[in-house]
C-alpha cells in the first residue's frame, strides 16, 4: 500500500512552503504525497538511537547528522529552489558538505540517507524514494526492516546503486561512508517490544 496523493497537480518546493504546517508531504517529481500518521513508538525508537549515534561519532567531524522532519531539496540540475519538484524528508540523513544546508534545511544529496519502514510507507521507501535517491546521488542509503529485523543497504556505484547488502540487525554495523562510523544494535533490540508472529 502506497502513500496517498494530494491530488493529480504537479507541484514545486515554492507552492509547497504555502502549505499548512499542520500536514505534511513530500514531493516526487512533483507528486504531492500525504506523509503516514505519527509512527509507532518502535519506529521512533529505532530513528532516534540511530540518529543519536550518529551524532555522538561525528562531533568532531564536518559531518552533521539530522533527524526528520528536514526538508532534503533535491534539483535535477540548477533550477531555483521554488522550482524543485522533489522534496523528501528522510527519518535520518548525514550531510557532510555545508554549502548543501540552509535554514530551510538541506539542497542537494545527503551523503547517507536512512528510512525506517512502517507498514504505511515501506513501498514508498522502497521504490519511489530509493529511485530519487540513486538519481539524486544518495552516496548510502539504508532501510531498516524493524519487524524483519534486518537492515537492506544500497551503495552507489558510478550513479547507480548496485545489488544491496541485507544484513541482520544485530551486532555493529559500519557506514560505508562515514570512516570509523559504527552503529550498534544490541542494546536498541533489547529494548524493542518483541516481534509478534
Amino acid at each position: 500500500m502506497g502513500l496517498p496523493q494530494r491530488d493529480t497537480d504537479y507541484h514545486t518546493y515554492g507552492e509547497y512552503l504555502t502549505w499548512p504546517d499542520d500536514v505534511r508531504y513530500e514531493l516526487i517529481d512533483g507528486v504531492a504525497y500525504l506523509m503516514a500518521p505519527a509512527p509507532t513508538l518502535d519506529h521512533q525508537d529505532i530513528v532516534g538511537e540511530v540518529f543519536r549515534q550518529l551524532a555522538n561519532a561525528l562531533l568532531d567531524n564536518p559531518c552533521r547528522a539530522y533527524v526528520s522532519p528536514v526538508d532534503v531539496r533535491l534539483p535535477k540540475g540548477d533550477e531555483a529552489d521554488e522550482q524543485i519538484d522533489t522534496v523528501v524528508q528522510p527519518d535520518v540523513l548525514v550531510v557532510c558538505d555545508a554549502s548543501k544546508t540552509d535554514r530551510r534545511g538541506v539542497r542537494g544529496a545527503p551523503d547517507l540517507a536512512v528510512e525506517v519502514l512502517s507498514p504505511g510507507t515501506a513501498s514508498h521507501d522502497q521504490v519511489r524514494k530509493l529511485r530519487i535517491y540513486e538519481r539524486a546521488g544518495v552516496r548510502e542509503y539504508w532501510l531498516v526492516h524493524p519487524i524483519d529485523r534486518v537492515l537492506t543497504i544500497y551503495q552507489l556505484d558510478q550513479d547507480r546503486y548496485g545489488k544491496p547488502s541485507v544484513v541482520e540487525l544485530g551486532g555493529e554495523t559500519p557506514v560505508a561512508v562515514l570512516e570509523g562510523v559504527v552503529i550498534f544494535w544490541d542494546q536498541l533490540l533489547e529494548r524493542l517490544p518483541p516481534v509478534e508472529l
